[in-house]
């Protein structure tokens, strides 16, 4: 398995061009790739516009979409240029047989459905996070992608912004701010507080702490419900089809390698203002933020005291930041990284850079918060024990 450099990834991947991977696409068409979409226009939608994705493309032709709602269906349908619907997606996916699926939906109750669909189909392709309710249905279907070697990105845009990759290659490598001792994540505060919170966009910062500081080796968390200690009669389904969830407010820590740490906080109410949602890194020479609720900022503080004095240190943004270009459409410009790099792992046989399996390890430190809530204690990572912690409460 080959494997591409992190810091030349996204500055490459959208200038990438790769060779037919399947024996008998190389032809005259200018769209060798058939590709799908799955959507449900009821449970979960199509993301963020997901089922576009494949229009960034000019060598993959969107054949078929499926929707168990039809005026839904035809809608979307209308939105991709895709050439037939389906109210059945095992149908579409026999009856296609597709290269390339898009799996829109952020709903995560059919993911794991989904996924082994694909994989009985032997299609590569992208997702929707988050992955699954709980680890077992997530490592269930990567088992089922892996055991036919195919290629599976997550829509983790926030990560894949070149801005990012350009910040981590400053902020780790060449340690702007010198060496980076935690990170602080908070959610977007609104309805959702708490663990739909947790779920819904924490996992988005979760996939960039591990971008930064690399995998966690354990978490301690407090879940509360009106300021007391969440219980098992607390524990409700969420307002989008996710699983079970529990408490308004969660605080977690996350503890890494050679001594970090790494926060994730979600507060009742505690946010009137969406842009606050994001991660703060505090380094021994100064700090820096990403804010990520539209498009991911970043600047940061050359300070070691992580404050501003006057007029003689100020925020700044990483040098040599470049502007992206948008792409058409631009509704999903910001996939473009993700689905160039996944159409190179393809060809070249090595893991997407933004992976399904990243997911997983997102989705992991989301279980982990309640499993150490359940517990009282901190528990150790990656967890043993891969059932949804909550079902195992109630």
């Amino acid at each position: 398995m080959q494997s591409m450099n992190r810091r030349s990834f996204l500055s490459t991947a959208a200038a990438a061009s790769v060779t037919p991977w399947l024996a008998g696409k190389a032809s005259a068409s200018s769209k060798p790739y058939k590709a799908c979409v799955i959507g449900d226009s009821k449970r979960g939608r199509y993301g963020h516009s997901l089922h576009l994705v494949w229009a960034l493309r000019d060598d993959v032709e969107v054949i078929a979409l499926a929707d168990p709602d039809e005026a839904g269906g035809r809608k979307h349908a209308a939105e991709a240029g895709a050439g037939r619907i389906y109210t059945d997606y095992r149908e579409m996916l026999e009856k296609e047989k597709p290269d390339l699926v898009a799996i829109a939906p952020r709903w995560s109750i059919l993911h794991r459905e989904y996924l082994e669909a694909c994989a009985a189909a032997g299609a590569h392709g992208i997702m929707e996070k988050p992955l699954t309710p709980d680890l077992a249905n997530g490592d269930a279907a990567i088992a089922a992608l892996d055991a036919q070697n195919l290629k599976w990105a997550t829509a983790f845009n926030f990560r894949a912004d070149p801005q990012v990759a350009h910040a981590r290659r400053y902020l780790v490598n060449e340690r702007l701010i010198g060496k980076i001792l935690e990170m602080r994540g908070r959610g977007k505060e609104d309805h959702r507080s708490g663990g739909e919170d947790l779920i819904v966009l924490g996992i988005h910062l979760f996939d960039l702490m591990i971008y930064f500081m690399g995998p966690p080796v354990w978490c301690e968390a407090e879940i509360l419900v009106e300021d007391r200690p969440a219980t098992a009669a607390d524990i409700r389904e969420a307002t989008e089809g996710l699983g079970p969830i529990v408490g308004d407010t969660i605080y977690a820590t996350f503890g890494f390698n050679s001594g970090k740490r790494g926060t994730f906080t979600s507060v009742k109410g505690a946010s009137l203002d969406a842009d606050r949602y994001g991660i703060d890194l505090y380094a021994t020479k100064g700090m820096a933020n990403i804010r990520v609720d539209r498009s991911p900022q970043v600047s940061y503080l050359p300070e070691p005291g992580w404050a501003a004095y006057g007029t003689e240190v100020q925020w700044q943004p990483i040098p040599d930041t470049l502007s992206t270009p948008l792409r058409s459409p631009a509704r999903v410009s910001h996939y473009a990284p993700i689905i160039d790099d996944l159409m190179d792992a393809i060809a070249r046989d090595r893991r997407p850079e933004v992976s399904i399996h990243d997911a997983l390890a997102a989705t992991e430190m989301i279980q982990a918060v309640f499993e150490s809530h359940m517990s009282g204690k901190r528990v150790d990572m990656p967890l043993r024990e891969r059932s949804h912690p909550l079902q195992r409460w109630l």
